[in-house]
């Protein structure tokens, strides 16, 4: 399973039409083959920036999305809302944490 987190950094007058076009695709997004979940996470001061948060079956379902049009066409869209170049990561779990109480 691959975690994908991604941070992108919104003018922060663009953020309410960031989230018209998020609400647009999420489903399809996930849908596509292999994720098995999607979030959208948002920093609490309200600065614009916020994280996309997905899990993926494997690298190869992740980068089949990468490379489709679903992605191509939606990063076309969102890529003139930043203000500073996205920060990506793809990671896999190292360990199981353990929930005490």
């Amino acid at each position: 399973m691959i975690t994908r987190i991604v941070k992108l950094s919104l003018d922060p007058q663009k953020t309410k039409d960031f989230l018209v076009i998020f609400d647009q695709v999420k489903k399809d997004i996930r849908q596509f083959q292999g994720c098995h979940h999607l979030d959208l996470l948002g920093d609490i001061a309200g600065s614009g920036i916020v994280f996309t948060y997905s899990l993926w079956e494997t690298q190869e379902n992740f980068l089949d999305y990468q490379n489709s049009a679903l992605f191509k066409n939606t990063w076309a869209k969102v890529k003139p809302m930043f203000i500073a170049k996205a920060e990506a990561w793809s990671l896999e779990k190292l360990r199981e944490s353990v929930v005490i109480g």
